[in-house]
């Protein structure tokens, strides 16, 4: 592992405070203020996984325009802009009770969070890339565990009830946004104006065919207990269980340990054993409620889903970029827009399955036959080049435009 520097610090810790407010208070809170919006009234169990839909359907769009993003001048001004917007859409949401309204807020708010999820971690992979530092990039994701623990107290202590649960979150989102958009901008300066001229070639190819279809598979896994374990747990426990509440807690607290775990996984067995082991514990995981329905069976799934999820992303952030060195930027929102395309069928699925007459619990049957696919195209990846091989040998470091 490289040495981590003050330089190497601030770099992973504006990415991931990007990501504690997208992802984690933009995205993710949605997740534990579910049960607590349904027992307010504001809308059905049907509704909350429309509302769900738009915003993973948001989230696809955003990955998609990061594509076209991916270049100096996006990184510069559209990337903290995109923060920035995605902090003001989840102030919005405090304002709302027309579940239409919502949903048109949870779109946004997808969008912009999608713009964000690529582009930000990607700045910091092709910045760590320029100094010999990539296998540093994981630990960007630690922002994203803790702000799931985060959003779990947030959510904890509010007092208020309906839209008003959003405020302590919104009031926290937009701080740290305007903290870390100028961040990001700085170390975008740091970038070469132009790529390499050996950047080009195709992103889909039989080098990494399966790496892909993989990644398919593990958007729909992991998403559905990510979304429903909560609403699934009031099927399963009686009330009053502490893990009712307690599983987003485990989940959370999972999550935050897994960056480092994972990223030193990789480092240590290689990435590409890292991420089958990791996706065979996640199957492992979105099953557990399903052979052992109750406190044990939500507990796994918390620990080992919340335990895992980061370490697919990073690890296959990472393995992509092996893979094709010189794309770095155009895959990780390539990747993250088929982690999301996939991602989007899962509350779809579910608002259909619930709707005939199946129990939430059952629908983790989806998320079982998903991971499933992502173990037997995981074994398949192909073994890529060393780190020290993905990063050139030789870089000039520009100084940074302040």
């Amino acid at each position: 592992m490289p040495r981590l520097d003050r330089a190497h610090l601030t770099a992973l810790l504006a990415a991931a405070l990007a990501l504690v407010v997208v992802h984690a208070l933009g995205r993710f809170a949605f997740t534990p203020l579910l049960p607590l919006l349904l027992d307010d009234g504001l809308f059905d169990l049907a509704q909350g996984a429309q509302l769900a839909t738009w915003n993973y359907l948001g989230y696809l769009l955003g990955a998609l325009l990061a594509l076209f993003m991916a270049n100096p001048r996006g990184l510069r001004q559209g990337l903290p802009a995109a923060l920035l917007v995605n902090a003001g859409l989840t102030l919005a949401q405090v304002f709302t009770h027309d579940v239409d309204l919502l949903a048109v807020l949870r779109l946004a708010n997808g969008v912009s969070n999608g713009v964000v999820f690529v582009l930000a971690p990607a700045l910091v992979l092709e910045w760590l890339a320029l100094r010999q530092a990539t296998a540093l990039s994981g630990l960007v994701y630690l922002g994203l565990g803790g702000g799931m623990l985060l959003c779990g107290l947030l959510v904890a202590i509010t007092p208020w009830q309906g839209p008003m649960r959003w405020l302590p979150i919104a009031l926290c989102a937009l701080p740290l946004a305007l903290l870390c958009a100028p961040m990001l901008r700085r170390l975008a300066r740091d970038l070469p104006d132009k790529p390499p001229a050996t950047a080009r070639g195709a992103l889909f190819g039989s080098h990494n065919l399966a790496l892909l279809m993989a990644y398919l598979g593990a958007g729909l896994g992991y998403i559905l207990p990510l979304t429903f374990l909560p609403a699934m747990a009031r099927e399963q426990l009686p009330a009053g269980h502490p893990l009712l509440v307690g599983n987003w807690w485990w989940t959370a607290l999972a999550c935050l340990l897994s960056a480092t775990l994972w990223n030193r996984a990789g480092a240590w067995l290689g990435d590409r054993r890292a991420l089958l082991a990791n996706y065979l514990l996640q199957l492992l995981g979105v099953t557990m409620p399903i052979l052992l329905p109750g406190p044990f069976g939500v507990m796994t799934c918390a620990l080992l889903v919340g335990g895992t999820f980061l370490g697919t992303v990073l690890l296959t952030q990472r393995l992509a970029r092996a893979l094709n060195p010189d794309q770095g930027l155009r895959l990780a929102a390539l990747l993250i827009s088929l982690y999301s395309g996939s991602q989007l069928l899962g509350p779809w699925l579910v608002q259909h399955w619930t709707a005939a007459g199946h129990s939430l619990t059952s629908s983790f049957l989806i998320g079982t036959a998903a991971l499933l696919w992502a173990v037997l195209w995981a074994w398949q990846v192909s073994e890529p080049r060393s780190h020290a091989e993905m990063e050139p040998p030789h870089v000039s470091h520009r100084p940074a435009r302040h």
